[in-house]
């Protein structure tokens, strides 16, 4: 049996509590949200590791503009797939500034600010851009939406996503930065759009695959919300 008695705190301006369920009540949502914020910390680390590899795998170079074939859509795509839109966006911030202040994690241990300044910087903004957007879009999409359609409706998302968002910014890169002229820099880079959404129907399919069998990442995550409130 549960003990409702009432206790009484030695201040006596202060109300009494009862025994047994109002404690238990009290203790889950506390200790809930020490895990979820953990959880956070943990994803947002893991997945900051991941951008970092993928960028230390080295490169394919093609053309001579020195912008090389990389795995670091495939992470960023993943990320925002996987993480949704917060999360994602801080573990691509992170990657950003650790490169930002010196450690050599972009493409070629390139590090620096003057990063911006080459061929490359327009898909380096990019990426914290194509994160949110995708991560957003992953986080409606398996939500809101059945099972069966979360692969065709997030390879469309991630598709647009790529073309709209890091492509596009890219080519304003080399614009800006190697000074092309428009169709000069949309040639430049189209050898790189196959490949990329190549690595976007892998990163969904990994991201399905982790949404399937770790539900709590994006799916329950509101439903918990809710029922804490």
């Amino acid at each position: 049996m549960t003990d409702n008695t009432p206790v009484r705190s030695a201040d006596p301006h202060l109300p009494s509590m009862t025994r047994g369920s109002d404690l238990e009540a009290a203790t889950p949502v506390a200790t809930d949200r020490r895990g979820v914020d953990a959880q956070a910390v943990s994803l947002v680390a893991v997945f900051t590791a991941l951008l970092v590899a993928a960028a230390v795998v080295p490169g394919i170079p093609v053309g001579g503009l020195g912008v090389p074939i990389t795995l670091q859509t495939l992470a960023v795509m993943l990320t925002g797939l996987v993480l949704g839109p917060v999360r994602a966006g801080l573990a691509v911030l992170l990657y950003l500034l650790l490169g930002f202040v010196g450690l050599p994690v972009f493409s070629r241990g390139q590090s620096g600010l003057q990063v911006l300044s080459g061929p490359t910087a327009g898909y380096l903004v990019s990426f914290l851009l194509a994160a949110l957007v995708v991560g957003l879009a992953a986080r409606l999409v398996l939500r809101r939406t059945r099972r069966t359609l979360w692969v065709p409706l997030l390879v469309t998302a991630s598709f647009v996503t790529t073309v709209v968002v890091v492509h596009a910014l890219g080519v304003v890169g080399l614009m800006v930065n190697l000074r092309l002229p428009l169709q000069a820099a949309i040639t430049a880079d189209l050898p790189f759009l196959p490949g990329d959404l190549l690595k976007d129907v892998v990163a969904v399919v990994a991201a399905v695959a982790v949404h399937r069998a770790f539900p709590d990442v994006l799916v329950r995550q509101a439903r918990r919300a809710s029922t804490r409130r």
